[in-house]
């Protein structure tokens, strides 16, 4: 079946120099404007497109890439006010409505805003500021350790708060980022855990990515600085972090399966690498 606001796969069913008609199914034909046409379709080919209403109300599509569809959270830029809402742009001809009373403060034209698109009552495409309300609505099934992709929602003092697959959130811990992110930014993921209450801590790297990561990094370290850090699993986490970039939890971990490997030694005044690996 064929859905409003969405990119899926349509029957191309006639052309001429304006464009294409496709097949809508329940919906009826779908016009294809030819400037919003990728390649040159084939009649009864099928083809990816996003399905939407013109500002006439006219169901239209578009082969291009477009910033949202429905159910998808995304980072949007105001175009406009008007007295029932802010608009919102997509990438097409016609903006997203954000109703008043979808907003959580006042909108201001220029700037950029994490919503939820959504399908009204009407059947018309919207938008929801008061993105809380769309997520957690299912019970999390994640595994730790599973990779997930992420879009962070906002900073707090924990760390980062993250959408998860559309569909739920999670916090990213502040002492185990070692990158800028951004609002709006898309980033691949694993989770770390689901919590007894349902909460869901996240995670940039698997734990095995991790420990790889920071090892190699840690070698690194030592080759350059003729084969001894001075630290080890008592300094202060704060020097380990400002010294490597890394939480005091990280370096733990990597120090010990680089030891248990014979990487290193550890002793009461640093890490040596072992004469052996020196090369």
């Amino acid at each position: 079946m064929i859905e409003l606001g969405r990119v899926q796969s349509l029957t191309v069913l006639k052309g001429a120099e304006i464009g294409f008609w496709l097949d809508g199914e329940d919906l009826g034909e779908v016009f294809l404007p030819r400037k919003w046409t990728l390649g040159k379709p084939e009649i009864g080919e099928k083809v990816e497109a996003f399905v939407f209403s013109d500002s006439k109300e006219r169901l239209t599509a578009t082969m291009r890439r477009v910033k949202a569809q429905v159910g998808d959270f995304a980072c949007l830029k105001v175009s406009a006010l008007s007295p029932y809402g802010a608009f919102l742009d997509i990438g097409v001809d016609k903006d997203v409505l954000v109703p008043l009373s979808e907003q959580k403060q006042p909108m201001e034209v220029g700037r950029s805003y994490m919503v939820y698109v959504y399908l009204d009552d009407a059947g018309r495409m919207a938008a929801s500021n008061k993105t809380d309300q769309y997520l957690n609505r299912t019970p999390a099934k994640y595994s730790a350790n599973q990779p997930v992709k992420l879009m962070i929602l906002n900073k707090s003092d924990l760390g980062y708060n993250a959408i998860i697959e559309n569909r739920h959130s999670g916090v990213l811990y502040q002492n185990e980022v070692f990158e800028r992110l951004s609002f709006g930014q898309h980033v691949d993921g694993f989770i770390k855990q689901v919590r007894a209450d349902g909460k869901i801590d996240l995670m940039l790297q698997s734990h095995r990515e991790t420990l790889d990561k920071y090892a190699k990094q840690i070698i690194s370290e030592l080759k350059q600085a003729n084969g001894f850090l001075p630290l080890h699993d008592k300094t202060d986490a704060h020097v380990i972090k400002q010294e490597l970039a890394m939480s005091k939890g990280a370096f733990k971990k990597a120090i010990g399966g680089l030891y248990k490997q014979k990487y290193i030694r550890i002793e009461k005044d640093g890490i040596y690498l072992s004469d052996n690996k020196a090369k």
